[in-house]
């Protein structure tokens, strides 16, 4: 298991778009996860940042400029998941990476908050 880095510049865009109200409270993350065709449409209009900044963790040793990079994604590449934040928060939980399981954990209180 890979010792991932939070990604700081995500957690800051999850937060304001949690902010702005831009987030799916309704959808189960089964239904709206991106799929990899999604993903690489996401790096194709806003290249590897803006596929990151949709990821709260960054492998350092994995590959610049590859998907096995960025980990723990929160939404679907237009709005914040809540049922993305509760899974992320606990696969995270599970595999002992406790920056990114608090990371989860407070976008979530921030967006529970919001509604």
């Amino acid at each position: 298991m890979p010792n991932y880095d939070l990604n700081a510049d995500a957690v800051a865009q999850a937060r304001k778009l949690i902010d702005d109200g831009t987030y799916d409270d309704a959808t189960e993350w089964s239904d709206a996860a991106p799929s990899a065709d999604d993903g690489n449409t996401e790096i194709e209009q806003h290249g590897w940042d803006g596929y990151a900044s949709w990821h709260l963790a960054v492998d350092p040793e994995a590959n610049e400029e590859t998907k096995k990079r960025y980990s723990f994604p929160y939404g679907d590449f237009a709005t914040v998941n809540r049922a993305a934040l509760i899974h992320g928060k606990q696969r995270a939980a599970q595999n002992g990476h406790d920056e990114i399981e608090q990371a989860f954990d407070d976008l979530l209180q921030r967006l529970d908050a919001k509604r």
